[in-house]
């Protein structure tokens, strides 16, 4: 389970500038974070939720990470809007014995986002070869 306040890098900003959450809510299988020193009419919010279905060899879970930043429009800079970004994990965990195909794919996501090819290092100024494609809408 995650810490109340995540204060330790767990999440960082384009720049690479560690980001601090502290825990507003948190029920069955759902948990609410809200950043640090928000402006509380922009709210910035990350939402862990998990849901499960089916039964036997057909049961399955559906998590979800997700990240919503509500900001001034760029454009008449007063308008409210919001910007969402999440990751889904949707696991046949009634057929599998191990958590190694899961983590590979979320292996696979990440590494997509986050680096150039051969890259060892993780980008996170949004230059990684996914990122930049979710960027500009590219393909």
């Amino acid at each position: 389970m995650l810490s109340n306040t995540l204060t330790t890098n767990e999440v960082k900003n384009r720049a690479g500038t560690e980001i601090e959450f502290t825990r507003l809510s948190i029920s069955d299988r759902n948990t609410v974070f809200a950043q640090i020193g928000e402006s509380p009419a922009l709210p910035i919010r990350m939402t862990i939720k998990h849901v499960e279905s089916g039964s036997g060899l057909g049961k399955r879970r559906r998590s979800v990470i997700r990240f919503d930043v509500t900001h001034v429009s760029g454009v008449d800079l007063v308008t409210p809007v919001t910007t969402s970004a999440y990751l889904v994990l949707d696991n046949p965990i009634g057929a599998i014995a191990n958590s190694n195909v899961a983590a590979d794919v979320i292996a696979y996501v990440l590494s997509f986002c986050g680096s150039l090819g051969a890259s060892t290092t993780i980008l996170y100024d949004g230059t990684g070869n996914g990122a930049a494609a979710l960027l500009t809408g590219g393909v």
